[in-house]
């Protein structure tokens, strides 16, 4: 009984440390990566998933299970469940402005789903919420397995200051479901929200992405997340940082992109 025991226990040992090993090999840590956030004086996480390889990389173990507001990262889910339950009916109908001015000029017009994604435009992706209404959502958003799954508070605007979180890590998940188109929407809505969401198309590489800033939180959550298709593979990215000055907004980006090139990507 003793041996039996004994060999059980080895096994299990055995068993851990593969998996053990299996992660180290596939998740690398880059400090080079920090040297880039301190050029640009910020905190944060960058993760990139090299598909082909599969292996993650990225600067901060922590920060990577951290849970955070999505806020307009959002607007990717929130797309495909507007699309698959009809609220809207494709990237081009039209939603009128309310003509109520919230600082923002490039929001102060009628919007489509196309531009609004592209502009991040609050206001029409709270219409979107309100006609989804609580309980569809919170049934796409659980059978979506997006972060905590909570959206607890104000139906228009959970994302940006109630109790919904998500991790980085959770973050490149959902977004590789998106790519394969496993999550629980139409081809047709994966292929719409897919379109809008290109930020960059050359004849070497496609970049998708979203950006996304918490401002009911201090400091600041602010996200830029996405894909980059480029030499027959697919790098999905996510990036978190502190904003504490509005002069940090851009950083989101600047970050990622000098992160994919000093990986040799994008140009």
């Amino acid at each position: 009984m003793n041996y039996f025991k004994t060999t059980i226990f080895i096994l299990i040992v055995i068993f851990v440390n593969l998996l053990l090993a299996a992660e180290k090999n596939t998740h690398i840590i880059l400090q080079e990566w920090q040297l880039i956030y301190k050029e640009y004086n910020a905190q944060g996480i960058t993760i990139v998933y090299d598909l082909n390889n599969d292996q993650f990389y990225y600067n901060d173990t922590n920060r990577a299970r951290k849970q955070y507001l999505p806020a307009s990262t959002f607007k990717l889910l929130n797309s495909l469940i507007a699309l698959e339950t009809g609220v809207i009916k494709d990237e081009n109908e039209i939603i009128k402005w309310d003509e109520k001015d919230r600082g923002i000029p490039q929001w102060n017009r009628d919007h489509c789903l196309k531009t609004a994604f592209s502009n991040s435009v609050v206001w029409f992706y709270q219409e979107l919420s309100r006609r989804i209404g609580r309980n569809r959502m919170q049934q796409y958003v659980k059978l979506s397995d997006y972060g905590n799954h909570e959206i607890n508070g104000a139906i228009d605007s959970f994302w940006l200051d109630g109790q919904l979180r998500i991790t980085p890590l959770e973050q490149i998940e959902f977004l590789k479901r998106l790519y394969f188109e496993q999550l629980p929407f139409s081809k047709r809505n994966f292929e719409i929200v897919k379109r809008i969401s290109i930020v960059e198309q050359t004849n070497s590489y496609t970049l998708h992405a979203k950006s996304g800033w918490a401002t009911s939180v201090f400091p600041n959550v602010g996200w830029w997340v996405g894909y980059l298709e480029q030499d027959n593979n697919v790098y999905f990215f996510a990036t978190e940082i502190d904003i504490i000055d509005p002069s940090d907004n851009d950083k989101r980006e600047l970050l990622t992109r000098e992160i994919l090139k000093s990986m040799d990507l994008l140009q």
